[in-house]
């Protein structure tokens, strides 16, 4: 995830709030129009909200685990069920319940990052079409000075056009965006230990976002699982409720499982170091050098980072250009031969009859990795194999899935992510407009942990398919 630099402007309006004559009630408030109709934040005088941290709920479960997760000893941890797929949905989901009283939502998975914000009726002045009524927001607003507020702010002497309020607005990589108002609401979670609380936490309420054609999603919102002071697992270790490590294992045939605390065996996953120097993302402290079909590549130097929330994943141009020399190579004289006719991706083939999965074209390719240095002693290896690096257009071919992150201003950064769901390239001639694309994303059927605490990522084939249950409570 990627901050606008855009300039934020401050728009005066009446609030109108409805209090509630019960604890039962919905608590929620939204922002009138004033006169000044050219500036695009919200503005609201009134903090007046609720103060307690935590409410406590009664639940119960049944029990059993799954092989790299540990028994518990006293550590509280939040597991949610994933929803979606690959094809033919095209993105992953969670449900959370938020509100007073809870409601639910379903949110994007983004561990690139930090907010987690819905599509809020302040009113809406850009909300795309939601699986659920708008989120009408609380009063309990969170001012302009607080620390989560100065966390998404592109500067640290940024301007407080109202101190009652945080206005936010952040950019992601595929170009759409969220623009809003930081408030407090309730979050009803179910803790592994048997306690379901009603927990007080930060977050967004975007009343105008922009979804771009190829990144429309038909959700309420984002979950932020990035590390920085805004995101939920922030949020929820800073309250004590879970240690601060996050993981998720999603499945290539739909569904999986995502995780908040101290769940996982640590002898069971292989480990980099996490970078102390990038506070926003995932990304790796020790460089890594790229593995073609198990040899070496020469390519080397490499900081990678995980991240969900993008469409594909990302080489440098030297990995890039290396991986081009590499396939091709590897390519000739076999019979499938360059797509030049596809335009759904830069590098395409086809075959004599069109290709209907990736498991038929598998047989011509071969797994890449980046290889992580430890300390200088130990290589931990990521591998991504091709069912996870291709994908198959709308005209049977099949084609690359990685692109070349210095065209897209990435720099000399390597980002392991992508799934791409239907996607219309507006570039495309008439004929081809309708040219739609599925991708696997690069962590599917592993389990993924970030280790916040120990300055860690982990990873472990795993079948995400097989979602643990415990003694006190199921997702």
């Amino acid at each position: 995830m990627m901050n606008s630099a855009k300039k934020l402007r401050l728009l005066e309006l009446t609030v109108l709030f409805f209090l509630f004559l019960s604890c039962c009630s919905t608590c929620s408030a939204w922002f009138g129009s004033s006169s000044n109709n050219n500036n695009k934040h919200k503005s609201s005088s009134n903090t007046n909200g609720r103060n307690s941290p935590h409410e406590h709920e009664a639940t119960s479960s049944s029990s059993s685990s799954s092989s790299f997760l540990n028994r518990f000893h006293g550590d509280s941890s939040i597991m949610l069920s994933v929803h979606g797929n690959v094809y033919p949905v095209g993105f992953y989901n969670v449900t959370l319940n938020i509100g007073h009283p809870p409601r639910p939502y379903f949110l994007d998975i983004d561990t690139g990052s930090d907010l987690t914000w819905l599509q809020c009726d302040a009113p809406c002045s850009h909300c795309s079409q939601t699986p659920h009524p708008l989120y009408r927001p609380s009063i309990d607003l969170v001012p302009c000075r607080h620390q989560l507020c100065a966390s998404l702010q592109q500067t640290d002497n940024y301007q407080c056009e109202n101190p009652n309020q945080c206005d936010y607005e952040v950019e992601y990589v595929d170009h759409y965006s969220s623009l809003g108002v930081l408030v407090n609401d309730f979050y009803l979670l179910n803790f592994t230990d048997g306690n379901r609380l009603k927990v007080r936490m930060t977050m967004g309420c975007g009343y105008d976002q922009v979804f771009p054609d190829s990144s429309y999603r038909p959700l309420d919102g984002m979950l932020g699982l990035g590390r920085g002071k805004s995101s939920l697992i922030s949020q929820l270790s800073g309250q004590g409720l879970v240690r601060n490590v996050v993981g998720h294992c999603l499945s290539v045939h739909g569904g999986g499982y995502i995780f908040f605390g101290n769940l996982y065996d640590h002898s069971q996953l292989t480990w980099t170091p996490m970078s102390s120097r990038d506070n926003k993302h995932y990304s790796t402290a020790g460089a890594a050098e790229l593995v073609f079909g198990g040899k070496i590549s020469g390519v080397g130097n490499l900081v990678a980072i995980f991240d969900t929330g993008s469409s594909y994943t990302y080489f440098n141009s030297k990995a890039y250009q290396a991986l081009i020399t590499w396939l091709k190579k590897e390519l000739a004289g076999k019979p499938i031969k360059e797509a030049y006719d596809d335009q759904t991706l830069p590098l395409c083939w086809h075959s004599k009859r069109p290709f209907k999965s990736i498991y038929e074209v598998r047989k011509y390719f071969k797994p890449i990795a980046l290889s992580f240095t430890s300390s200088g002693k130990f290589k931990a290896q990521f591998e991504i194999p091709p069912e996870d690096y291709l994908i198959i257009s709308n005209m049977g071919n099949v084609c690359l899935g990685i692109l070349n992150g210095s065209e897209v201003g990435m720099g000399d950064l390597n980002l392991i992510g992508g799934i791409k769901h239907f996607h219309q390239n507006s570039s495309m001639n008439s004929a081809s407009k309708n040219c739609y694309l599925y991708a696997d994303i690069s962590m599917l059927d592993k389990v993924m942990v970030f280790d916040n605490e120990k300055q860690l990522i982990g990873w472990a084939p795993a079948d995400c398919n097989r979602v643990p249950k415990f003694r006190h409570v199921s997702i």
